[in-house]
């Protein structure tokens, strides 16, 4: 059976939101991802994982729904950095391609007086 990974289109906030455990199930050997989530937000207390996350009624396999946390797109690749898998590593080694090339073209940030200072610090 593919493992699903359950989404919702929040119409406040104009953006996908994707159930974290189904992305931990996905990325991990784990027979219980929901105690391997609450074991990470656990573990990532300086990352504040569940401060990233909203909650959304989402159907479960059992045909209920429950109230579940999920991620945007930007959360999501917050978690998982913070998830030790070797599945999990084609996101990370792309992270680190698209933050190359964002470190090449210095506009990102303009935004940010501290990344402009690490920009700096990196490119002397």
């Amino acid at each position: 059976m593919a493992i699903r990974i359950r989404r919702i289109w929040d119409e406040v906030t104009e953006r996908w939101w994707f159930a974290v455990v189904d992305v931990v199930n996905v990325l991990t050997d784990s027979k219980d991802p929901n105690k391997y989530w609450y074991d990470m937000k656990r573990r990532e207390k300086d990352v504040e994982l569940s401060a990233i996350c909203r909650k959304f009624r989402m159907k479960a396999l059992n045909g209920r729904h429950y109230q579940t946390e999920c991620a945007d797109t930007e959360g999501m690749l917050r978690i998982i950095q913070s998830i030790p898998s070797p599945e999990a590593e084609p996101f990370k080694r792309w992270l680190a391609k698209v933050g190359q090339r964002c470190i090449r073209h210095r506009p990102c940030f303009d935004r940010s007086p501290s990344m402009a200072r690490i920009f700096v610090l990196m490119t002397k």
